[in-house]
């Protein structure tokens, strides 16, 4: 596992730190899972604009292809 320094204001940290404790979990615990939370979310929500796209410009699509 690679490290990544992300930068937070003091409020946030704080935040941060209070959900940790309050979870039993560590701070960094918390934020990895918010980041892999919303990479997945995204990922579901690009893929999604993607398929609506291709499907919408299909005719477009297949004559590009040729």
């Amino acid at each position: 596992m690679e490290n990544l320094i992300i930068r937070l204001d003091v409020d946030d940290r704080a935040q941060l730190a209070d959900l940790a404790d309050a979870s039993g979990r560590a701070p960094e615990d918390v934020a990895r899972e918010a980041v892999q939370r919303y990479l997945r979310d995204e990922r579901a929500r690009v893929g999604a604009e993607a398929a609506r796209l291709a499907q919408r410009h299909d005719a477009l699509l297949k004559r590009l292809g040729q």
